[in-house]
């Protein structure tokens, strides 16, 4: 499927946010929209593909920058020990409420769009804790995480996050994916997690835990990337989204 891609500054509260549009060019007037959260090290090329693969499977993919206020703003970090102190500084300078007000934004920028049909949320990493909370949101009708981190303790920004606590809030479906081997997501971790999920009624989430996963498994640059899982994580997600 042949794509194009827009670069739009979506006006928030805090300011405009810098965000890549990744469409499906088709006879289809309409497609589904995705949120899809990066990282901590921004719109990189390495998300980017992934946003791309994801499109090519028609859905409109929405990736906002998650630092677009300060001087990370329309910054793609490095995969080193630098961009990842810029990166979690970024995230340390943010409160939870700054990254739910950007989110709303975008969310308001999708369901306002006319090539946009039902509105869905998926992130990895803090990515994936955010599009937790975008889950939140009533009009998010389904969410894939991806190893989101600081889900089970509340470590999120500037200020301790009340996400788990509020999973009853949410309305849509719900995927989670972890690695086994993530030492951000641990086995303890997913148990608090998962047991979270269940006593606020979501007993028909879908999760999976794929062997030999280790945190950021799904980036395409370094180590720890696993093509397989990646390809079979993707896969899932898309198949979910669709309902089955």
């Amino acid at each position: 499927m042949r794509l194009r891609e827009d670069e739009v500054m979506v006006p928030g509260p805090g300011g405009a946010i810098r965000t890549r549009i990744v469409a499906p060019v088709g006879d289809e007037p309409r497609w589904p929209g995705l949120l899809l959260y990066t990282d901590i090290f921004q719109l990189t090329e390495s998300t980017l593909r992934t946003a791309r693969r994801l499109a090519a499977e028609g859905l409109l993919v929405a990736v906002p920058e998650i630092y677009p206020h300060g001087d990370l703003a329309g910054v793609a970090l490095e995969f080193d020990d630098a961009g990842k102190a810029r990166g979690l500084a970024g995230a340390a300078a943010t409160t939870t409420a700054g990254f739910d007000a950007d989110r709303a934004a975008v969310l308001d920028h999708l369901a306002a769009r006319p090539d946009v049909t039902t509105l869905f949320a998926a992130g990895f990493c803090i990515g994936g804790h955010l599009a937790f909370r975008a889950a939140l949101d009533p009009r998010v009708a389904a969410t894939v995480c991806f190893y989101p981190t600081g889900l089970h303790d509340g470590k999120l920004g500037a200020d301790e996050a009340d996400s788990l606590a509020r999973a009853a809030e949410i309305r849509g479906r719900l995927m989670v994916v972890f690695g086994a081997r993530d030492p951000h997501v641990p086995a303890d971790a997913r148990v608090r997690i998962l047991a979270g999920l269940y006593a606020a009624g979501h007993d028909d989430l879908e999760v999976h835990v794929y062997a030999g996963g280790e945190h950021a498994f799904m980036r395409d640059v370094g180590p720890r990337y696993d093509p397989r899982l990646t390809d079979l994580g993707l896969a899932e997600a898309v198949s979910f989204l669709r309902g089955r």
